[in-house]
């Protein structure tokens, strides 16, 4: 073989087919990561059909795909408490589900089934990746069993205070229709 320019045992073992043995060396950490930059989720798993957090029968779901956190990112996850406890939520009586999740199934139909929800509030997941009609941003749409109200990520909303200002009014609306 010539000039192999790497030393990462699951990428020689992609280019590889023979059985390599190990000549007694040991990589640190490090070297044997595959993906040294990119960040290690630590995902959740359920023996349900969904992993979420909080309670599903409060009718009340929030869906989202942040494939860096379990959740939410830290910032986000403080900004979310506060926002849902100023109309008197909190994460132990709404249900949020991140996509990003490789157990979480992206389909809506699915979604409704297993959550039941009253209300979806979309937190920067597109409708149409959900095969759902085009909701603008910071509006709902009202359906036989559940109003879908798509906004912003809270990452654009640090991002743009404007954005924060839109979803915030709407929000409230929403919440209490």
């Amino acid at each position: 073989m010539s000039n192999l320019l790497t030393d990462n045992p699951i990428a020689l073992q992609a280019l590889m087919n023979e059985t390599l043995f190990s000549a007694g060396f040991v990589m640190d950490n490090a070297q044997n990561s595959s993906s040294e930059n990119l960040p290690s989720v630590n995902w959740d798993s359920s023996t349900e059909e969904f992993v979420y957090k909080g309670d599903k029968s409060a009718g009340i779901l929030f869906i989202l795909r942040y494939p860096d956190y379990p959740y939410f990112s830290p910032e986000a996850e403080e900004a979310f408490v506060k926002t849902i406890a100023a109309l008197g939520l909190t994460l132990e009586n709404v249900a949020v589900v991140n996509l990003a999740n490789p157990q979480n199934p992206n389909e809506f139909s699915r979604i409704r089934d297993f959550f039941t929800p009253t209300k979806i509030t979309l937190l920067g997941v597109e409708p149409k990746s959900l095969v759902l009609p085009e909701i603008p941003h910071n509006s709902y749409l009202k359906g036989r069993a559940a109003a879908v109200f798509n906004t912003f990520s809270f990452e654009e909303m640090f991002a743009d205070i404007s954005k924060k200002k839109l979803f915030w009014g709407e929000f409230k609306t929403f919440i209490a229709s």
